[in-house]
């Protein structure tokens, strides 16, 4: 079950659990779309693999039990800023290719 992280892990901006531009890797390294946009470009820091958009939890009870007030998001931060300049060299190499070939 995906933790639903706070924060962006670059520039900690706030993610409630609902945030439509919270992004994720495979792993789910949490960052804002701002980020992985301007700063990442689409590069995870921590995998090299691509980002996806964070799916949503349910707020209401839906069906069976499975929503956020049955499982609730974390509220552990993690906070680990990228060096700008040292990011973008790595990401212009693995950015030759594709993020579903990496």
């Amino acid at each position: 079950m995906l933790e639903l992280r706070p924060t962006c892990e670059n520039c900690n901006k706030a993610l409630a659990a609902n945030a439509v531009d919270a992004m994720i890797c495979t792993y789910e390294c949490t960052f804002c779309k701002n980020c992985v946009t301007t700063v990442l470009f689409n590069v995870c820091p921590n995998c090299g693999g691509g980002f996806c958009t964070r799916p949503v939890r349910p707020s209401h009870n839906l069906r069976n039990g499975n929503f956020l007030g049955n499982h609730p998001a974390t509220t552990k931060i993690t906070y680990s800023p990228v060096e700008p300049e040292a990011h973008k060299l790595f990401a212009d190499e693995i950015n030759k290719t594709p993020p579903n070939e990496r």
